[in-house]
């Protein structure tokens, strides 16, 4: 099998050709076999969070992440409550645009996409409106790749009795989340991302309590998720047909994961890959855009080098065709693009990277010389 470059994205990644293996297999989602792989997934999802089956449960839903987010804050936050939204990036925001379409009532807090929301805002806002019943926010934001302090925000909205959820996309497998201790009731994810499966579904970790507490709630059949949960508790099966290639794939990973060292071996593979990589952009002349106390190790931005010009579709090309993709950037009042450092991708790879930009930069000046 050709993989004629990398992916250094935040997801969807560059996965094992064992991983991709899975896929070549047809499977029928009435099969017991089939089944019993998404029970499996449900269970191991849970061991991964750190909960026990008796207090959360698992909910795997068709579609992106932004369906599993949408699914959630649709489907718990009724026409009678309001939703708290913390964003400090564009997906964030697009938790705004989920509540502007399904008229959800929703307040929102957001802070600058350098700086992470302050649990003591948080507790603040909650104190001065009661009629506020959900938080929401993102743990890892890709807009910039800055690390969210979910664990402070979970303990304010826990101490002042409201639900907690967390769109921890590009973090859940890659970052240790101990859902339960941080008072998480809803954590959603994607089968692309650390856990380094394919596009194809999301999954939502429950508290069981809050899960039930929703009856009657849902704006949507597809994306309903009480109802999605109910038909997985049965027997496995999902309500309307599942993507069967993408889940064999993830249960795959999930293997791998496990054969790696779970979630804490994943986390220093990833991290040391960050650590370099901003070494070695340093060394050629990039900065961080976000500092290091909130640098995540999926993702990072980068500003353009002084006295370099250059415009990012001919850097991509460049580098594309050595092997590696990289992100534009996301934000608008800076010229900045981004590299992801998850996925089956080794220190090696950023070394080898960090040639191909030097040698780019080389050429650049010797052509404006």
């Amino acid at each position: 099998m050709t993989q004629t470059y990398k992916l250094l994205t935040p997801g969807p990644l560059t996965t094992t050709d064992s991983v991709k293996r899975e896929m070549l297999v047809d499977r029928c989602t009435w099969d017991d076999d089939y089944k019993a792989v998404t029970q499996k997934i449900r269970r191991r999802l849970l061991e991964l969070a750190q909960v026990s089956e008796q207090e959360y449960t698992a909910v795997l839903m068709q579609g992106s992440g932004t369906f599993g987010v949408e699914s959630v804050l649709s489907s718990v936050v009724g026409a009678q409550d309001k939703l708290l939204i913390c964003s400090n990036g564009a997906y964030g925001e697009r938790q705004v645009q989920i509540c502007e379409w399904n008229r959800i009532p929703y307040a929102h807090y957001a802070e600058a996409y350098d700086k992470v929301p302050d649990a003591r805002k948080v507790a603040d806002l909650l104190a001065r409106d009661p009629s506020i019943t959900h938080v929401a926010m993102v743990h890892s934001e890709t807009t910039t790749g800055i690390l969210n302090d979910i664990q402070a925000v979970g303990a304010a909205v826990k101490a002042a009795g409201r639900t907690f959820i967390v769109d921890a996309m590009s973090s859940f497998g890659g970052v240790e989340i101990p859902v339960a201790d941080w008072g998480i009731d809803f954590l959603i994810s994607s089968a692309n991302k650390c856990i380094q499966g394919v596009p194809g579904f999301s999954f939502i970790l429950c508290r069981r309590a809050a899960l039930l507490a929703s009856e009657g709630k849902a704006r949507s059949l597809s994306l309903n998720l009480l109802d999605q949960w109910r038909g997985m508790e049965r027997d496995g099966k999902w309500r309307y047909t599942s993507p069967t290639h993408v889940v064999l794939a993830f249960s795959k990973a999930l293997e791998e994961l496990a054969e790696e060292g779970g979630i804490p071996a994943r986390h220093r593979r990833y991290a040391a890959n960050n650590r370099l990589l901003i070494e070695r952009m340093r060394q050629l002349g990039f900065t961080t855009y976000i500092g290091p106390e909130h640098q995540s190790p999926i993702i990072t931005t980068f500003c353009y080098p002084a006295g370099v010009s250059f415009r990012f579709p001919e850097f991509y090309q460049y580098i594309k065709a050595r092997g590696y993709a990289i992100y534009p950037g996301k934000l608008t009042e800076r010229d900045t693009f981004r590299i992801g450092t998850i996925g089956e991708v080794y220190e090696e790879d950023i070394e080898k990277l960090a040639a191909i930009i030097s040698d780019f930069l080389r050429e650049r000046k010797g052509e404006t010389a």
